[in-house]
């Protein structure tokens, strides 16, 4: 079965039409919202404003909170929501203007301001917060929140007056461990640490657990199957692990699991490797972390991959590893990074590796014919009217059943490029 392959023509073009329908909806409605706030921050300013001319001691709270109550009591919603909304209006507006009018314009969603702002929430300079938001901007109107957001984490790195070695120094004094009880016998574990090692961690957690899925894992004399989920089984191992060192309630008796090691993938350009830059590194293509870990892994590691990216552009032009491996899946998955298809975030150590054209159809088993799909949008592309092109150069086009084309771009390198004009600072 394929899906919608046996549309008419007339349900095809409803589909379309829909589709047109929506995409002005949700316009209408991020500008509608970027008026609300807008109103909000009035609403803040003017508490403001009468506070600073009779002077009050308390800075304007008394007076927020009585527009707050204003506002609360027409909208027949709690004063404290109201508030605290006042408060995250003025924040954005005040501090990323041109964020909060791009989305006023339907430019961008509110999850795609929210990604941008929240990232370049620690730029205190305004001439950089406004070069940072015209470079985000530009990017979310073509990609997705989730995207969006490991972009503007990096981006943002470049406008920061403290480097992240500095901040992450300050920031390892927060780690720590708490729990929250949530009812019905639950209780929630949180920890806060260095990035490497809670990814680290997980890794670990979900090889384990992806382990203990395989049915040559299954013990023989078991009647009823294991039909824990994943993140059940993370979950279980986590307290395992915590409270006996060793996954002992779950491990066979070769120690299979106990064998597992988490792992992580860090790309950190080569001259903040071997020079001592200051560009930051970047974990698992999510977010960046100081050099000095990024060193340190690397000099631990028994061996890491090569990535030689383009000068200029920073598209890649080859990797290769001082260990013989498979240099074209290796490639392919510094090239990608995530799910190629459009808005999605999918991590490509966890996605299928798809020929565009089958190979049982002819297709060839190189570069420009290989993508990593993760396993939702790879049963999408077999069986439904999608279909992939691609462009040269890791560009891929994708058209829906409707007919649009929807271009999906390689994620730019962690890496440093060159240009001639030293104030264009590209992605």
């Amino acid at each position: 079965m394929t899906a919608l392959a046996d549309a008419t023509l007339e349900q095809t073009d409803a589909l379309a039409a829909l589709t047109e329908m929506l995409v002005e909806v949700e316009r209408t409605i991020s500008s509608l919202q970027a008026a609300r706030d807008g109103i909000l921050a009035v609403g803040s300013r003017l508490a403001l404003e009468v506070a600073e001319q009779a002077e009050h001691p308390d800075q304007g709270e008394m007076s927020a909170r009585t527009v707050a109550a204003e506002f609360a009591a027409a909208l027949r919603v709690s004063d404290r929501t109201v508030q605290r909304r006042m408060a995250d209006a003025a924040w954005v507006v005040e501090r990323f203007p041109m964020v909060w009018e791009a989305r006023g314009a339907g430019r961008i969603s509110a999850a795609h301001a929210r990604v941008v702002c929240e990232a370049g929430e620690h730029l205190d300079d305004a001439a950089s917060r406004d070069a940072y938001a015209t470079q985000m901007i530009v990017f979310a109107e073509t990609e997705s929140p989730a995207r969006v957001g490991r972009m503007a984490r990096r981006v943002a790195e470049r406008f920061q007056a403290r480097s992240i070695e500095e901040r992450h120094l300050v920031a390892r004094e927060k780690r720590a461990v708490w729990v929250k009880d949530v009812g019905d016998g639950m209780t929630q574990l949180g920890v806060l640490g260095p990035s490497a090692l809670v990814h680290g961690a997980l890794d670990r957690l979900t090889q384990m657990a992806e382990a203990m899925q395989e049915p040559a894992s299954q013990e023989p004399e078991s009647e009823e199957p294991d039909r824990r989920t994943i993140a059940q089984l993370r979950a279980d191992l986590a307290l395992d692990l915590l409270l006996t060192g060793t996954p002992v309630g779950h491990d066979g008796s070769e120690g299979s699991l106990a064998a597992i090691r988490g792992t992580v993938s860090i790309t950190v350009p080569v001259m903040t490797l071997i020079a001592g830059d200051a560009t930051p590194a970047e974990l698992n293509g999510r977010t960046p972390i100081d050099p000095m870990t990024a060193r340190r892994f690397a000099g631990a590691a028994s061996g890491w991959d090569r990535i030689l990216t383009h000068p200029i552009t920073g598209a890649v032009l080859a990797v290769d590893r001082y260990r013989p491996g498979s240099d074209l899946r290796r490639h392919l998955r510094a090239r990608d990074q995530r799910c190629r298809f459009p808005t999605c975030g999918y991590p490509s150590t966890d996605c299928d590796i798809d020929h565009h054209r089958d190979a049982v159809l002819g297709g060839s088993t190189v570069e420009s014919n290989l993508g990593h799909l993760c396993r939702r949008h790879h049963v999408l592309k077999h069986h439904s009217p999608w279909a992939v092109e691609p462009r040269g150069g890791g560009l891929y086009a994708w058209t829906s059943p409707t007919g649009r084309i929807y271009i999906d771009r390689p994620p730019p390198q962690n890496t440093v490029t060159f240009t001639e004009d030293p104030e264009v600072a590209p992605f």
